[in-house]
């Protein structure tokens, strides 16, 4: 009987090396767990609709995440080294995938979608009617009806599925970075790493560009598909109120995530060195025996043996003034990334007035893609020039640098307000801006009982938006559903609009007519920039990988993305929510009272918030970034010193043999 091989990088699985399977395995792994990410991120404000919940809200359902990965990434990155690293990230794709299947849940049980109309009284006919008059009749009703539903519906709480499903999503994607990084880094050439490392970042964008493709089609489609007659449902994609099938996307996902936990099932726990010949190919089966006899001994420790290192790696850690300083870089700046990129569609959604399927595709073809190639580039060149430590280093703070100068070009490229009567222009068209809900009152609708409550806007032909036809003091209606259209409205023509027969249709009205070029260069500005700083995340990568020891790496890659989630990954998208909460001129209302989802923003202030926050924490960010130069510039320094020394003495010893 033949005995068992110790697994080498030389054998192979259909005429391809294991590590070369483990790097397509793991490609397949980012490109997965970075997809449902993304989908995530695109469906936040379906979520927030959905949910009818504010920003802040969903920011922590989107740091719940990283709270997932902070309960095991310490254990996963240390154990994890010493035990099956592919089988444990086989283990986490999985779990990945039942956090998927939870997050979904709620759709199945929860009613269908209800959204705030005033047409249900006037659905079924296309005959004239008075609006004020059913507002009226309805008025006495209106809270009996909302406290009956406050009474029996349950779905409030729903979005705590999603919450704890992202919490297990987050525990799942733990192991697949800092395990498979130490796998290739150990098992490959030190000139070939870089490279195969910058193959792995490919697929993280190559995965968001797909989950963002993904979101963008699932945010077109309503999200009660197959259920309903699209036909009856009067609301847009523009539309404030709309909500995408963001359950369809999140079970593809997880359903991926399932698959790419198969091929590391079939991986052995370790290789031979890249380029190196294995030992079992050399030597005879007595000592192919004693290996196997090492290895299963090896397979026999202890936790207590595991885990005595624990604390001087820490400790070792903490004393490494490079690595130290690179986490508080990586924090703040991941501050800043992970806010704008959180509300990034929605932000294009408010200043431009795209929908959210329009703002997640322009994400996913003007933004990625070039990252990708920024990324390739990046390791290409660390390959081609084998550049070191303190080049790297440079190379990373002055390509930043020039981006984070460019970035500021953002503030040139805005636009105003949508006119909103009572939120921002008043019924006479004067610009003004309101968070108080009276001045929806005015006196052209003081004859109808209007609720300021409903969110149901229709635009004037005089180009000004009212929150509902009751508020822009519309007497009659005619037609059904989308078609309905509201005549004899005396707060359009209070405006100064002349016309014999004012009228308003429903929906928003749209935005100024150079909001869509300043978009085209926002999104020039966003390739541009992209570009640039991805050229630097490699090399900047490469400081961080080249400033631990060996032995090192697995735990100081996991510390590393332990730092970042708890003191940025968290935190960061519930304090970028909350302030954009801030600037909501018009909430939503909850069936038991209370504010829902924000209906309008006040975009000046959104944009001043939403752009200035990351350029603070941004510029904060290069005071250590500075100092890692310097040191780095002083250990190369001393570095030089010592090898000049040493080739002082040896030149020397060889002189005294001579003589």
């Amino acid at each position: 009987m033949k005995e068992a091989k110790k697994p080498t990088a030389t054998e192979k699985f259909c005429c391809i090396s294991k590590l070369k399977v483990f790097l397509l395995a793991s490609s397949f792994a980012y490109l997965a767990k970075t997809m449902s990410g993304a989908y995530m991120n695109s469906m936040l404000t379906q979520i927030e609709r959905r949910f009818n919940i504010p920003a802040s809200l969903v920011g922590i359902i989107n740091g719940s995440f990283e709270i997932g990965n902070l309960l095991v990434i310490p254990f996963v990155s240390y154990f994890g080294a010493k035990l099956h690293r592919p089988r444990i990230i086989a283990l986490g794709c999985t779990i990945m995938s039942f956090g998927c299947l939870l997050i979904s849940l709620p759709h199945f049980l929860m009613g269908r979608y209800q959204y705030e109309t005033t047409l249900s009284p006037l659905e079924n006919s296309s005959s004239s009617k008075s609006i004020c008059l059913i507002n009226q009749s309805q008025s006495s009703t209106r809270m009996e009806k909302q406290q009956a539903e406050c009474e029996q519906k349950f779905g409030s709480l729903m979005w705590m599925f999603v919450l704890v499903g992202n919490i297990i999503r987050g525990i799942g994607e733990t192991p697949i970075t800092p395990l498979g990084i130490s796998y290739v880094e150990d098992f490959s050439k030190a000139e070939n790493s870089p490279l195969y490392i910058g193959y792995l970042q490919i697929a993280t964008i190559i995965g968001p560009f797909l989950g963002f493709m993904l979101g963008s089609y699932c945010a077109q489609l309503y999200v009660d598909l197959g259920f309903i007659n699209i036909e009856e449902v009067t609301i847009t994609l523009t539309d404030a109120r709309w909500v995408g099938a963001w359950w369809l996307g999140i079970l593809i996902c997880g359903s991926v995530n399932l698959l790419a936990a198969i091929p590391f099932c079939f991986l052995p726990k370790s290789l031979s060195k890249e380029g190196q010949v294995s030992e079992t190919e050399l030597t005879s089966k007595k000592n192919a025996s004693l290996l196997r006899e090492r290895g299963e001994n090896q397979a026999k420790q202890k936790m207590r043996e595991i885990t005595k290192d624990f604390i001087p790696f820490l400790r070792s850690l903490f004393y490494n003034s490079v690595y130290m300083l690179f986490i508080c870089v990586t924090v703040i700046q991941f501050s800043a990334f992970n806010g704008m990129i959180s509300f990034m569609p929605k932000y294009l959604e408010q200043q431009y007035g795209k929908s959210a399927s329009e703002a997640i595709f322009l994400i996913a073809v003007y933004n990625l893609p070039v990252i990708c190639i920024g990324y390739f580039l990046g390791g290409l060149l660390m390959k081609r020039f084998k550049i070191n430590t303190i080049q790297a280093a440079n190379i990373a703070f002055w390509i930043s640098l020039i981006e984070y100068l460019i970035y500021f070009a953002a503030y040139f490229m805005v636009c105003e307000n949508s006119p909103v009567a009572g939120l921002t222009v008043s019924y006479e068209g004067i610009k003004q801006v309101s968070y108080m809900e009276t001045t929806l009152l005015a006196d052209c609708n003081s004859d109808c009982d209007c609720s300021v409550k409903v969110w149901d806007p229709v635009c004037g032909e005089n180009g000004i938006t009212y929150v509902s036809p009751c508020l822009a003091g519309c007497k009659t209606s005619d037609g059904t559903r989308k078609h309905t259209v509201f005549e004899n409205c005396s707060c359009v023509a209070a405006s100064g609009f002349s016309s014999e027969n004012v009228s308003a249709v429903l929906g928003q009205c749209d935005k100024e007519a150079n909001c869509d070029n300043m978009l085209q260069y926002f999104l020039i500005l966003l390739i541009v920039c992209s570009l640039i700083f991805s050229l630097g995340a490699m090399p900047g990568y490469m400081v961080l990988i080249r400033s631990l020891k060996p032995e090192e790496k697995s735990f100081g890659v996991g510390i590393h993305s332990f730092a970042s989630r708890i003191a940025a990954g968290i935190p960061s998208p519930i304090y970028f929510g909350a302030l954009i909460d801030t600037t909501c001129l018009k909430w939503a209302t909850l069936s038991c009272g209370g504010e829902g989802a924000c209906r309008m923003y006040d975009v000046v202030t959104y944009r001043w918030l939403y752009l200035g926050l990351p350029a603070i924490l941004r510029g904060v960010s290069y005071i250590p970034c500075v100092l890692i130069l310097l040191i780095l510039k002083k250990q190369f320094k001393s570095s030089e010193g010592k090898t000049l020394r040493s080739a002082s003495m040896e030149m020397k010893t060889i002189e005294e043999q001579n003589d």
